[in-house]
């Protein structure tokens, strides 16, 4: 286990326990792992994992900036402040389509990219569909958690699964260690998120 993989992981161990508790500072937490995480990434060939880096500076600093800028009218009217809420199920239904074809799309072009980028991808991706599907559905829950849908946890929950699995077969043991843990928070975070959303209607 290298330096870059120990502190990646701790990085990103803070940033999840944070979002778990709906804390505005998972975003900044969030900054530093998505840097350390991509060095790790080129390192062992998960291609699709680095871009998904990319994406993630730019959602930590949407997020932040989300969440501490209310819109005027959410900050006038409690009643309309950014509140946890479910997601219509035809809604959700047709993201997870989208994630399985984008998943197949990527999974492609990463699966060449040693082919086209000789120069800067001088070794083949490694388990390119696998890993993009990971990349497609942390894209598409990550706009979900930052409009507080609970439904954002319960694809996380499904993407830690399957990125501890990976993890673990690419040899960075540590980092399928704090997928797992990843997984346990995920489902702590959607009991708590669960149950924040239902206490709406309590104080009503």
């Amino acid at each position: 286990m290298s330096y870059l993989e120990f502190f990646a992981v701790i990085t990103g161990i803070i940033a999840v326990i944070l979002s778990a508790k709906a804390s505005i500072w998972s975003w900044p937490a969030g900054i530093v792992n998505v840097f350390l995480s991509a060095f790790l990434y080129y390192q062992t060939q998960l291609y699709p994992d680095m871009f998904l880096m990319i994406f993630f500076f730019i959602t930590n600093i949407m997020g932040w900036w989300r969440w501490k800028n209310p819109k005027p009218e959410e900050e006038e009217d409690k009643n309309k402040e950014l509140k946890i809420s479910f997601m219509p199920l035809r809604q959700f239904l047709i993201l997870l389509v989208a994630g399985i074809v984008g998943t197949i799309l990527i999974g492609t072009l990463a699966s060449q990219l040693h082919n086209w980028l000789p120069l800067l991808f001088n070794l083949p991706s490694a388990y390119p569909f696998v890993d993009s599907f990971i990349f497609v559905m942390s894209v598409i829950t990550t706009f979900l958690m930052i409009e507080k849908r609970v439904e954002c946890w319960i694809i996380w929950l499904i993407i830690d699964i399957v990125a501890t699995y990976l993890y673990f077969l690419k040899g960075i043991k540590f980092m399928g260690v704090e997928y797992f843990v990843f997984t346990i928070i995920a489902g702590f975070a959607l009991w708590n998120w669960v149950k924040e959303y239902k206490s709406y209607s309590k104080a009503n």
